[in-house]
C-alpha cells in the first residue's frame, strides 16, 4: 500500500479548511499520515495528526498586516531545523506539502521529491496575476518558505496547465445561501478597535465581525463582534449580503461561490495577498488598500451597488489528486536532479537559505 505524507500549513484557516476535503480523497489511495505546523489557525481537523510541529508561523499584527518583528522573535530556526531532521520523509512513497516548511525542507535535507499542492504554488506561477508594484522581498519569502520540486496550484482562475480552481469545502457546497441583510467581516490583521472605528461610520447596514482578538460576543452600535468559530462564521457567510475580508484565498473563493458581494483589503507586507488582490481586481472585485476612514466612501459605494461576480468552481478534487499521484508516484521515492542540486546537509546551509534568514534581514 502506498504511504503518503500530507503536510499542512497551520498559519491561517484556509490550508486546514482545504485539507478537510483533500484528506478523504487521499485516504482512498493509500495509508496517509498527517503533519501540521504553525500556530495561527482557528479551524480544527477531524483526523488524527501524526506530526505536530511549531514550524514557522506568520504572526498577525493589529494594523492590517503581518507583524514581521514578532514573527522573527517567535521563530526559532534551531528548533525548526531539529524538527526538519526528525521527520522521517524517507519512510514515505509520496510527500505532499500545502505550503508547509518542515516537510519541504526535510525533503531537501534527505533528497526526496516534495510535491506542492497549495494556493501559493499557483501564485508563484509566472502566468498568474501580479501587483503593479514589484515586491522582491515578498517574492523571495514566497519562494523560500516551503520550496517544492513540482507544483499543483489552486487559484481563482485556471491561469496555467497545473493551476486549478479552488477546492470549495463540502460545508459550503452543501449550503443553501440566503440574504439575511447583514455584512460579514473577517480581517484578522486588524484589532477590534480599528474595525469599530470605521464600520460604526457606515450605519446603513449591520456588520457581523469575526475577531481573532475578542474572547466574548459584544454589540456596539451597528457592529456585532464575535470570537472566531467555524460554524458561526459559515452560518454568517451563507446568510450575508456581502463580505468584507482580507485578500486571502479560501474566504474570497467561498464568497464568490455563494454568489455574495465581495470587497477585499490585502494585508500589508503580504505579497501573496497583493497577488490575490490583483487577480480579484481583474474579476471586477473592489479592492481597498486599508481599513481607514478615508475609504468609507468606497465601502458605502460597494454597499449601494450590485457587484456580484459569477464563477464556476467545479468539484474536481478527486480528479486533481488522481492526476498528481499518476504523474508523481513513480518518482516520489527517488531524488530528482533538481533536488540533489539544491539539497542542504548542514545547519549552516539551512540557516543561510531558509525563510528565517530573509526575516532576519527584514528586521535588522
Amino acid at each position: 500500500m502506498m504511504k503518503i505524507l500530507y503536510a499542512i500549513q497551520g498559519t491561517g484557516n484556509g490550508h486546514v479548511s482545504r485539507a478537510r476535503d483533500i484528506i478523504p480523497v487521499l485516504l482512498e489511495k493509500g495509508q496517509v499520515d498527517l503533519l501540521i505546523s504553525g500556530t495561527q489557525a482557528d479551524v480544527d481537523l477531524p483526523y488524527e495528526i501524526k506530526y505536530r510541529f511549531k514550524g514557522l508561523s506568520f504572526i498577525f499584527g493589529k494594523k492590517g498586516g503581518i507583524d514581521l518583528l514578532d514573527t522573527y522573535r517567535k521563530s526559532n530556526l534551531k528548533r525548526l531545523y531539529q524538527e526538519i531532521q526528525s521527520l522521517p520523509v524517507e519512510d514515505y512513497d509520496l510527500i505532499i506539502s500545502d505550503f508547509e516548511p518542515v516537510s519541504s525542507w526535510a525533503c531537501k535535507l534527505k533528497h526526496k521529491t516534495c510535491i506542492g499542492l497549495s494556493h501559493q504554488s499557483a501564485v508563484i506561477n509566472k502566468k498568474s496575476p501580479k501587483p503593479k508594484k514589484t515586491d522582491l522581498v515578498g517574492k523571495a519569502v514566497l519562494n523560500n518558505y516551503a520550496p517544492v520540486d513540482l507544483s499543483y496550484g489552486f487559484h481563482f482562475k485556471q491561469y496555467d496547465q497545473q493551476i486549478y480552481t479552488p477546492v470549495i469545502r463540502g460545508q459550503i457546497r452543501q449550503a443553501n445561501p440566503i440574504d439575511a441583510g447583514h455584512y460579514t467581516v473577517y480581517l484578522p490583521a486588524y484589532d477590534d478597535e480599528r474595525i469599530l472605528k470605521v464600520l460604526t461610520q457606515v450605519p446603513m447596514v449591520k456588520w457581523q465581525v469575526f475577531s481573532k482578538h475578542a474572547k466574548k460576543e459584544s454589540n456596539i452600535k451597528n457592529v456585532q463582534i464575535k470570537p472566531i468559530n467555524n460554524e458561526g462564521f459559515v452560518e454568517s457567510l451563507v446568510s450575508c449580503t456581502g463580505i468584507l475580508c482580507g485578500a486571502g484565498f479560501e474566504t474570497p473563493a467561498e464568497a464568490m461561490y455563494l454568489n455574495k458581494k465581495l470587497m477585499v483589503i490585502p494585508m500589508k507586507g503580504q505579497y501573496e495577498q497583493h497577488c490575490n488582490a490583483a487577480a480579484l481586481k481583474e474579476m471586477s472585485i473592489p479592492v481597498i488598500k486599508s481599513l481607514k476612514s478615508k475609504h468609507i466612501g468606497s465601502i458605502e459605494q460597494w454597499i449601494r451597488l450590485e457587484n456580484k461576480v459569477s464563477v464556476n468552481f467545479p468539484d474536481n478534487t478527486e480528479e486533481i489528486i488522481n492526476k498528481l499521484i499518476k504523474e508523481n508516484y513513480k518518482i516520489s521515492g527517488k531524488a530528482t536532479a533538481k533536488v540533489l542540486g539544491q539539497g542542504i546537509s548542514t545547519w549552516k546551509q539551512f540557516k543561510q537559505r531558509s525563510f528565517g534568514s530573509i526575516l532576519k534581514q527584514l528586521t535588522d
